[in-house]
């Protein structure tokens, strides 16, 4: 595994999924800055300034080269050209070939398909580019409608530990979620339609 240099912009049916720019500032503050965004992601809510010191590390976030590195992506709204979220893809270990994915999304555009057609390009990714085996999603237990989403991308419910995390001042119980290259590429055959734009 030599690491991942996608080329960019990914394109899915609605959005299109790039590294971060300087100007995406005011469009990352308006979800970076909301509680009901931040709620179970590890970062606190930010202002402006914390904003742009977070986006500065982000700019070269557009490559993974060793294990333990983070892709993250902005998820742009191709209709408007607004950055809608963040999704992620970590190449957790090179000898395990575990990755895992991750996203945050501005509430505005909840409940409409992006947050789940962003992680299904994470997923691809991770299987089809940097060749993983399993990719994993952690998510602490009362976050409903990511679990929906996890499951929804035909990911599994494999563990569910309690108080596993000292998590924003207080325990939180934890679930993880799995998926094989293998389950992955039998399933792609069935959704490879659909899942073109």
């Amino acid at each position: 595994m030599s690491g991942l240099h996608p080329s960019y912009p990914l394109r899915t049916e609605r959005l299109e999924l790039r590294p971060h720019r300087r100007s995406d500032l005011e469009d990352l503050l308006a979800f970076h800055s909301d509680p009901d965004v931040v709620r179970y992601v590890p970062w606190p809510v930010r202002d402006r300034e914390q904003t742009r010191v977070a986006l500065e590390a982000k700019l070269t976030q557009d490559r993974v080269t060793q294990e333990g590195q983070w892709l993250v992506l902005a998820i742009e709204l191709r209709e408007t050209g607004t950055v809608i979220g963040e999704a992620l893809l970590k190449w957790a270990s090179e000898a395990d070939q575990l990755g895992e994915i991750g996203y945050a999304l501005h509430v505005g555009y909840h409940g409409k398909g992006y947050a789940s057609e962003a992680a299904r390009e994470m997923l691809r990714l991770g299987f089809e580019e940097l060749g993983l085996h399993r990719i994993v999603a952690l998510l602490d237990d009362r976050n409903t409608a990511s679990a929906q989403l996890l499951e929804r991308l035909g990911m599994r419910r494999e563990a569910h530990h309690l108080q596993a995390l000292w998590f924003k001042d207080e325990w939180c119980n934890e679930y993880v979620y799995a998926l094989l290259r293998d389950e992955w590429l039998s399933g792609r055959s069935g959704s490879a339609a659909s899942d073109q734009g």
